[in-house]
């Protein structure tokens, strides 16, 4: 090789390491700055069905995380929360899921807060080991396959489940009320609904009552007077709608209209102040549902809440979804540093070891099957008002 040949070979090689070099950095520029935080997803319904739910809940991590960061951080880097609207659907929760995973390259997922859009998502969380909590999903199947019995290794909740809920309501409907029979009416397209109805037609019977009727009507279905009349004329004690908010409002509306006077009972679904808006006060009083806690507590962990969430969001009194969302958030901090890491993985086997984590619903140790265990508050509607009824614990 000439001595032309050799500077010639040497300038294009010269070339290329300089070039490969500054490849290099472009690359590596993007990365330094990741270094500096740990990036939370949230997969909620900010707009749709039960939109107010989905803010709540944002709110109450946003709250938390805020907190975190100005003490901080966890692991001496700053919590970043991406939170993206999945429009109360389950197809757009995997959407969601997606974007927050290959894009956004989160670490952990917070959300949703139906069953049914947490189902939609789970599986993607499952497949590219990403560990969620949803913040209001109570169906068992959330975080158990009912295919296969096993439970789903990168799924939590901070929520208590379905059987432990409409059993509640079901021993509340019995015991305290005197209920001897009732009537159920389920939302038929909505997991959530169908198996509080299941749990609490189960724990009546078993308690010696009687199901007098049991209806369905479906998510999108506005008139609900037919059914409302044939339940009034089986005369039950007691009428349970397991159902969100909004579809609530106005059968409680329908029904007081037609006459019926009995307590219409429910569950977590209920809480929200769109269902005084939706079913007016009047209405609503002797109506009870089940609930994760109640903001009257005299808790100091919940009074504290209260006050801070008052204080950021404009003096509005937070609901259980903002609470149960505030402890999820806590969860993920606990485990990341229980674990001094931020990997996936070690976030989801710190989550499994947690014992008696101290947040505003209740201490958090999860069962086998990723379940939290502790109480249910039961609360009555009067003058627009939630007044705490009474505690019970599993």
């Amino acid at each position: 090789m000439s001595r032309v040949s050799k500077g010639i070979w040497l300038t294009a090689l010269l070339l290329i390491v300089s070039l490969l070099a500054g490849c290099g950095s472009q690359e590596s520029k993007p990365q330094a700055q990741e270094a500096d935080v740990i990036k939370i997803g949230g997969n909620y319904e900010l707009s749709g069905q039960v939109a107010t739910f989905g803010n709540s809940a944002k709110n109450g991590i946003n709250l938390y995380f805020e907190e975190v960061n100005a003490k901080g951080g966890v692991l001496g880097k700053k919590i970043e929360f991406i939170c993206l609207d999945n429009k109360s659907e389950a197809t757009e929760a995997a959407n969601v899921a997606t974007r927050l995973i290959n894009q956004e390259k989160v670490v952990a997922i917070l959300g949703a807060i139906t069953s049914g859009n947490t189902m939609g998502f789970s599986q993607i969380c499952m497949d590219n080991k990403i560990p969620v909590i949803t913040t209001g999903g109570t169906n068992p199947d959330v975080t158990v396959d009912p295919s296969t019995g096993k439970v789903r290794e990168y799924v939590f909740r901070s929520v208590f489940i379905d059987p432990f809920q409409g059993t509640v309501m079901a021993s509340f409907a019995a015991k305290t009320l005197g209920a001897k029979t009732a009537a159920v009416f389920v939302e038929n397209n909505s997991p959530y609904s169908k198996g509080l109805a299941d749990f609490f037609i189960k724990a009546f019977e078993e308690q010696g009552g009687k199901i007098v009727a049991k209806e369905a009507f479906l998510s999108e279905d506005q008139d609900f007077s037919a059914t409302l009349t044939k339940i009034k004329s089986l005369k039950p004690d007691v009428v349970y709608v397991p159902a969100y908010y909004e579809q609530v409002g106005k059968i409680v509306k329908q029904g007081r209209d037609l006459g019926i006077t009995v307590p219409f009972m429910g569950g977590d679904g209920w809480d929200s102040p769109k269902l005084i808006e939706i079913a007016g006060p009047n209405a609503l009083n002797g109506c009870y549902f089940s609930n994760h806690y109640s903001p009257d507590a005299q808790d100091p962990a919940v009074q504290e809440f209260v006050q801070k969430y008052k204080a950021k969001y404009n003096n509005e009194t937070p609901d259980a979804l903002a609470a149960l969302a505030y402890d999820a958030a806590l969860l993920i901090v606990k485990a990341i540093e229980q674990a001094g890491s931020a990997e996936p993985e070690k976030i989801k086997d710190a989550l499994a070891s947690l014992k008696d984590v101290q947040a505003v619903t209740g201490k958090y140790t999860f069962d086998a099957n990723h379940n939290p265990v502790k109480g249910a508050a039961i609360l009555e509607l009067k003058d627009g008002k939630q007044v705490f009824k009474e505690q019970i614990n599993p």
